[in-house]
Parts: structure tokens; C-alpha cells; sequence
């Protein structure tokens, strides 16, 4: 399995607030998407997913509602 440092933000709906909640993680798995549908299961879940160079992996989320990014890059 590969190691990534998963980057999760969530964007903020609130009109006035531009910040967004950022969290940082180490996580070990074999496919990014699998990972994240394991993760968050029972929720309703829509993901678009964007390879980059290098092995990085974007996911962009729409959870219950809510805006989430998420970006694996490997070690």
C-alpha cells in the first residue's frame, strides 16, 4: 500500500467567512477513491476525481451537502 499526507479542506457556505477548515493526516491505502468511499460511508456522496503529476491524487466531494476537497500526495 502506498503512504500519502491527505490534505481534507472544507469550504465555508457562509457568505461573509472566505476561510476554509483545513486538516492535515498521514494515511496508508492502496487506491485514494476506495479509501475516501470506505471513509465515508452512509453519507450521501458525490466525488470527481483528478490525477496529477507525480502520483497526486484530487478528490473533490460534495458530502451531505457540503463542499470537501481532498488531496492525497505520496511520500
Amino acid at each position: 500500500m502506498a503512504q500519502y499526507e491527505l490534505v481534507h479542506e472544507i469550504k465555508n457556505l457562509c457568505r461573509n467567512n472566505q476561510m476554509r477548515d483545513v486538516f492535515f493526516e498521514e494515511v496508508e491505502c492502496g487506491d485514494p477513491e476506495a479509501y475516501l468511499r470506505q471513509r465515508l460511508a452512509g453519507r450521501q456522496l458525490e466525488l470527481t476525481v483528478e490525477t496529477g503529476s507525480g502520483g497526486a491524487v484530487t478528490i473533490h466531494a460534495v458530502v451531505d451537502g457540503m463542499m470537501e476537497k481532498y488531496v492525497f500526495t505520496p511520500f
